[in-house]
């Protein structure tokens, strides 16, 4: 495994850059990076790649940014949790979920799930126990698509808010959830363009009480330069779907671009943006996102030294990675992966990206990572969802204790 650092707060080391290119020659030479079925399954042990070499399409899973439009951030807590963390004891809390996706936290410590094919959101309790909350109205995707990402708005905390594949388009919708049930449900954000691949999904409030909202280029490359599109984006709105006047593009949901398949979000200490994507054929990648920033799908991919773009963090082979949910906690990213089926613990500390550790590699495929009310992860995994035969039990909710 070869992980490469770069950008603002690392430097590309020799000995892991030349283990990177011996691992991305072999990668290139047929195995492309998407969420998509293995020709065989596999074993309790054995996890590999989402797709054998040579078959099926690739890993799916400008103007320039005006200067002067002001953007505000909100200001960072004052006294951050010390860290970095680690994993340290992991429990199955529950099983027999349904190729879940996504997990937004109530203030009690119970979770909401949404579950991608069946378009259905379970309440799972503190002690696993799991009860089904309905279903999300229209939801009418394949592969890839579905109900995605779930996030309760922290300012309104019975409001719920999901991405969903509505036939030709993804869509942001909200509703309440008080007494176990949904109440009516309205569009908050639509015209995403859907398809069989690369939806993106990932939903989050951030600091400054904005929906940031994570896009796929909708399996078209072009897509993520073009800002007459929303596809291959992360998307800056209000909670009613409005643009916020300090948005980096002017009167645009537009946040930063140039994206392929965006899978994870998350705020840091410093109220800065983290996103995991999805690469093609050589290199996943974390990215610290820029506002009106262009991230180069699809003229680069992974760390490219290119001045006119922003190069990611940290790159991965794609054999390693396809990397999905993403959890901020005490100085740390974690980073579910799906095929690579590994947590990824990323330590942030001193201004510094440092070496990104492998944990929890027993489990399959792992599709989200949250932070709950207690300080612990729960990780979903995610073997459903028809990219291999799930083994008995799955999928689950993992709780790992970290210190």
């Amino acid at each position: 495994m070869t992980v490469t650092a770069c950008g603002t707060m690392g430097e590309v080391k020799a000995s892991r850059l030349i283990g990177f290119l011996a691992a991305a020659a072999l990668v290139v030479a047929g195995c492309g990076n998407d969420d998509e079925p293995d020709a065989a399954p596999p074993t309790a042990t054995d996890f590999p790649g989402a797709e054998p070499p040579g078959t099926g399409p690739p890993h799916t899973e400008s103007p320039e940014p005006d200067s002067t439009t002001p953007h505000v951030t909100a200001s960072p807590p004052s006294t951050p949790v010390p860290g970095p963390v680690e994993p340290t004891d992991v429990e199955e809390l529950a099983t027999g979920l349904d190729a879940p996706w996504s997990i937004a936290f109530l203030p009690d410590g119970d979770a909401l799930v949404s579950q991608r094919d069946a378009g259905t959101v379970v309440h799972v309790s503190q002690d696993g126990e799991q009860t089904e909350v309905g279903e999300v109205p229209g939801v009418d995707g394949d592969v890839e698509g579905g109900l995605l990402g779930i996030a309760f708005d922290p300012e309104s905390p019975e409001t719920l808010y999901a991405y969903a594949t509505m036939g030709s388009e993804n869509q942001v919708v909200r509703t309440t959830y008080t007494d176990g049930e949904f109440g009516e449900f309205e569009t908050v954000l639509d015209g995403i363009p859907a398809s069989s691949r690369h939806n993106g999904g990932r939903i989050v409030f951030g600091p400054d009480g904005m929906l940031y909202v994570a896009t796929g280029d909708a399996g078209d490359g072009s897509n993520s330069p073009d800002l007459d599109t929303l596809a291959g984006k992360i998307l800056r709105v209000t909670p009613d779907g409005d643009i916020p006047g300090d948005n980096p593009l002017g009167d645009s949901p537009i946040y930063s671009y140039g994206h392929r398949n965006v899978q994870g979000l998350a705020f840091d200490d410093d109220a800065q943006l983290w996103a995991s994507e999805f690469g093609d054929s050589t290199a996943d990648e974390l990215n610290l996102i820029e506002p009106g920033g262009d991230y180069g799908w699809p003229d680069v991919e992974g760390i490219a030294e290119n001045d006119e773009y922003i190069d990611p963090e940290l790159e991965w082979p794609v054999a390693d990675a396809s990397p999905s949910g993403l959890a901020y906690v005490a100085q740390t990213l974690f980073m579910a992966s799906l095929r690579g089926s590994v947590l990824w613990q990323i330590p942030l500390s001193d201004g510094e990206v440092g070496d990104p550790e492998e944990f929890i590699g027993d489990y399959g495929r792992l599709r989200d990572a949250a932070v709950a009310p207690d300080g612990s992860l729960w990780v979903l995994t995610n073997n459903t969802d028809g990219r291999r035969d799930p083994n008995q039990g799955d999928d689950r909710i993992l709780r790992i204790t970290v210190e």
